[in-house]
């Protein structure tokens, strides 16, 4: 049976509805359903451009970034005519060009100790595609503690690694696997080190698609485990986590409660992130 949908909505999402494990009940908790992407850039764009094809009813964009030529090598949501303009304005005209139908959030915003704990709660689930580890574990921590289910991702080169993160319900959080930042000399940024563009389409993809199994609650989710990929040799591996007991964040001794240990605002230092591979060495053990 189609829950209250028109002919148009059918047509839409007709190959969804065909699936067992989706369906005309599980097309209506996608439409009732809202994400918070993080991040319009390489992987926001493909995880919002996917969630609205899907039919996901409201999306929240999330960056105080403009759209420059740089960026169009990786970042599909954009176009050249849109140069100058904010990403999340261009990203929502994306959006709309596939499926008029889903309600896009503009926050043209920088996340910080103010506003993120609010921006998480008005979502049922987040997508960090951030660029740096300020705003990673900002993100982290507010989604831990606001109980919202995090599809968190990172790219560098011809690397990407993802992981979702659920500790409301008994899985590991961000803190579990990376328990603070690594020293911001020790990482590459994209703009340093470089990034295949493609890379960030298929991390994307990725968060798009667990972020929709985490909604429709079908399949075997990602909390637990970190997914590595390594573009050049075609090869994914997975790598188990477990809650850490000592966890400052969700352990049953947790330290953190709040935000204020990330100060007013997020750094505004050049944005900086990591290979898979090295993140996993600078937190290993």
């Amino acid at each position: 049976m189609i829950p209250d949908f028109s002919e148009a909505e059918i047509q839409r999402y007709a190959r969804h509805i065909l699936l067992p494990e989706v369906g005309g009940n599980g097309q209506a908790a996608l439409r009732a359903a809202s994400v918070l992407v993080v991040g319009a850039g390489g992987l926001g764009s493909p995880v919002a451009l996917y969630l609205a094809a899907a039919g996901v009813g409201r999306i929240g964009l999330v960056d105080d970034d403009v759209v420059e030529l740089s960026n169009l090598q990786r970042q599909i949501a954009h176009t050249t005519d849109r140069i100058g303009r904010r990403k999340v304005e261009s990203a929502a005209e994306a959006i709309h060009a596939i499926n008029p139908l889903v309600q896009v959030d503009r926050h043209p915003v920088r996340l910080d100790a103010d506003n993120a704990r609010a921006l998480v709660a008005r979502y049922d689930l987040v997508c960090d595609g951030c660029d740096n580890f300020g705003t990673r574990y900002l993100v982290a921590d507010a989604c831990a503690l606001e109980r919202r289910t995090l599809i968190s991702a990172a790219v560098l080169r011809f690397e990407g690694q993802i992981s979702t993160f659920r500790p409301h319900r008994g899985g590991p959080c961000y803190r579990c696997l990376y328990p603070s930042a690594p020293p911001a000399a020790s990482v590459l940024s994209c703009a340093e080190a470089g990034v295949f563009g493609a890379v960030t389409g298929v991390m994307g993809t990725l968060q798009a698609t667990e972020a929709l199994k985490e909604l429709l609650d079908i399949g075997e989710s990602l909390s637990g485990r970190l997914l590595v990929w390594d573009a050049l040799a075609a090869r994914f591996h997975t790598i188990r986590l477990s809650p850490d007991p000592e966890c400052p964040l969700c352990g049953p001794d947790a330290t953190i409660r709040d935000l204020t240990a990330h100060g007013a605002s997020a750094p505004e230092a050049p944005a900086r992130g990591t290979t898979a591979r090295e993140a996993c060495d600078i937190h290993a053990g």
